[in-house]
């Protein structure tokens, strides 16, 4: 196992005390209602979860109270297309370590679009790697904002980064993303991706309506989900299509 280094934010922390109300949204989703402090890894931390288990929502809580605009980009973005972010960063305490990072960037895929179009009206093609992301793919132009403005000694945000690229691309990912943590980067990724997840020694925290969990990676749905219907899809696609059958015969 790797001797971790120090990274530069140790743990999150809610301030319950000053929480004006659990039943009000996003403090009544589960898992965050049930938050208090929550001890990030010095070099990769996952979040995963169902649909609605509020990952996105800390990891956007998290970059807003790092300083980085809600949409994504570096701590130089300011601007928004439609402000939608929730008022949880303002309740959220980041406990830092004494190092200072030299970079960092949030990346959310559903709003990269967004960040594009700001790249472009800056006219910052060229830490970008000078081309616009608009007149790439979308898995190539995030492959190379991650080889451009990934760097060392940063503290990157990442929003379900797998959503833009194919599985051979998020091998790719994994490696720039190892590349940078020996470089000393800390990285913190909400994500869905069983491959991203495999990277090695990171900490796993599971939102659940239980609330927050460490999970080993093995031990997650992702991967278990995913192990059995490669080893087995006649198996579930039997059961799924069956099961889809008898409803529309039933409509009959």
């Amino acid at each position: 196992m790797r001797r971790a280094a120090a990274g530069f934010v140790r743990a999150i922390r809610l301030e319950r005390e000053r929480v004006p109300s659990f039943d009000n949204y996003p403090f009544s989703i589960p898992a965050i209602a049930q938050l208090a402090e929550l001890d990030l890894h010095p070099e990769v931390t996952f979040l995963i979860g169902e649909n609605g288990s509020g990952k996105s929502t800390v990891v956007e809580a998290i970059a807003v109270r790092a300083g980085f605009n809600a949409e994504g980009g570096t701590q130089n973005f300011n601007f928004g297309t439609r402000r939608s972010e929730s008022e949880l960063h303002g309740f959220l305490r980041l406990v830092r370590e004494s190092r200072r990072q030299s970079t960092g960037f949030f990346l959310r895929a559903e709003s990269y679009f967004n960040v594009a179009t700001e790249v472009e009206r800056l006219g910052v093609m060229d830490a970008y790697g000078g081309v616009s992301p608009h007149e790439q793919s979308h898995g190539e132009s995030f492959l190379a904002l991650a080889n451009h403005r990934f760097g060392a000694n940063g503290f990157f945000i990442l929003d379900e980064p797998e959503a833009a690229l194919s599985p051979q691309r998020q091998l790719s990912m994994l490696d720039i993303i190892h590349d940078r943590v020996s470089a000393g980067s800390q990285f913190i990724i909400a994500t869905h991706s069983p491959i991203l997840m495999a990277y090695p020694d990171a900490w796993i925290y599971e939102l659940t309506a239980a609330g927050i969990r460490r999970v080993e990676y093995k031990a997650t749905e992702h991967y278990q989900v995913t192990r059995d219907f490669l080893n087995a899809p006649e198996r579930y696609l039997k059961h799924l299509i069956g099961v889809k059958k008898s409803d529309d015969d039933s409509d009959l």
